[in-house]
């Protein structure tokens, strides 16, 4: 399946695309390639644009290198995130009576997240940027349609899971971004000074 049919599906018809990716062979390479990559980009090329280019209510527009420097850590961590987060749900799998390897989990965040990467969108205009919320609420719904039939999660069992699996991975999350939060703070101030 191409990419725009992908997103398209999953956004519009989630219950019978869960059970289409669940049967896909694919690997953790691919996933990246064909998809991660490319989506996970909207919301940090338009962080960029809607910076440098629209710029900050009030604020006015950020300096392109701190700009830069923001978009891509944005980027990097969204990749850093997904396979986290992916991980994460892989190896509680055995503790909810759930099974899937790496790239299985991998397929239910990358696809759980799309909704947040085409909001980025919404970045372009940075006084909307708020809005991914509801793309955010709306990537946890997916996520728990997509724990059964990717992760063979028992259906009494989705939420639990889902809930242990976010908390572990928002203190992970934390973690690394005050790491990020620290470089971008040493980026934005070299690019500055520079």
């Amino acid at each position: 399946m191409n990419l725009q049919a992908r997103v398209k599906a999953i956004l519009t018809t989630p219950a019978t695309e869960w059970p289409v990716i669940a049967a896909e062979s694919t690997d953790v390479p691919s996933l990246y390639q064909n998809y991660i990559l490319i989506l996970a980009a909207i919301p940090a090329v338009c962080q960029f644009l809607g910076q440098v280019v629209i710029g900050l209510p009030f604020f006015g527009r950020v300096s392109p290198g701190a700009a830069l420097v923001s978009a891509v850590l944005t980027y990097v961590v969204s990749l850093v995130s997904v396979y986290i987060a992916a991980w994460v749900i892989e190896k509680l799998a055995p503790n909810f009576g759930s099974s899937g390897n790496t790239a299985q989990a991998l397929k239910l965040v990358a696809y759980a997240s799309t909704p947040v990467w085409v909001a980025g969108l919404l970045k372009l205009i940075p006084a909307l940027g708020v809005l991914v919320i509801i793309a955010a609420i709306y990537s946890i719904y997916l996520c728990y349609l997509g724990m059964t039939p990717v992760m063979k999660t028992p259906a009494d069992k989705v939420v639990v899971y889902m809930i242990v699996s976010a908390l572990v991975v928002i203190v992970i999350q934390v973690v690394l971004g005050m790491v990020v939060g620290s470089l971008a703070i040493t980026g934005a101030m070299t690019s500055y000074g520079a």
